[in-house]
């Protein structure tokens, strides 16, 4: 495939919700369209509707009106069991939260993806994507023996194991305090590059931003401008 290919395009997506004052528009017909092998950072104040677009091109919420694209497939057409199939063999998650469920060790949490889709191997590939992310030793420990920076590698473990054509990371430094976020960003960066997955980074931090090869700033449910990284 080449680098120019398309891997998610969006067409004039919107969404709006019911609330006490009226119906509110949180995304006001966003276009997008980002290439194999891109970093994408969407930037903007809370409330500008980032997280809402990132769900909307996951597939784990349905626009109000627009249209999304996963490759040639077309997200809004699909009913929910058929968004969730997409995902689950194309989409790679890292949260804010880690989202890591306490009751399964490191390795379990890393294969539960892979058990969903029925794949073989799962505990060999969990254990080899923990050694990616240098947790190997940590494999049998559960989430609460885990620092905030090892759950979030974790995390990113059981993103790649996959092996995504899209990694959504909303946030995913939030919780971490900025040693141990700049050592988790510099291996989601470097897993993203072995990888050549395409990277969609909500986040507050410039600095972070910066890193992408692109930034969309949103404001108020529409992007603003556009910032490209000089090489």
């Amino acid at each position: 495939m080449n680098t120019s290919e398309s891997v998610l395009k969006v067409q004039k997506l919107s969404k709006q919700v019911s609330s006490p004052e009226g119906l509110l528009t949180i995304l006001d017909r966003v276009s997008l369209e980002i290439t194999r092998g891109e970093s994408i950072a969407i930037v903007g104040a809370s409330g500008a509707g980032k997280s809402t677009l990132l769900g909307l091109l996951a597939g784990l919420d349905v626009p109000s009106e627009g249209k999304i694209w996963l490759g040639d497939e077309e997200i809004t057409a699909l009913d929910e069991d058929g968004r969730a199939a997409l995902r689950a063999d194309n989409v790679g998650f890292v949260f804010q939260s880690f989202h890591l469920i306490p009751s399964l060790t490191a390795k379990e949490n890393v294969m539960l993806p892979l058990e969903l889709t029925g794949a073989g191997n799962a505990a060999e590939a969990a254990l080899q994507a923990l050694r990616n992310v240098g947790l190997e030793a940590r494999s049998s420990h559960y989430p609460h023996q885990l620092s905030g920076g090892e759950k979030q590698r974790v995390a990113i473990a059981r993103a790649f194991v996959v092996k995504p054509t899209l990694l959504f990371a909303d946030e995913p430094t939030g919780n971490l305090d900025k040693h141990t976020g700049d050592t988790v960003i510099d291996l989601l960066f470097h897993m993203n590059k072995e990888a050549n997955t395409t990277l969609v980074l909500v986040t507050h931090d410039p600095e972070l931003a910066s890193r992408c090869d692109r930034t969309l700033h949103m404001d108020a449910g529409r992007f603003e401008r556009e910032e490209v990284k000089v090489i």
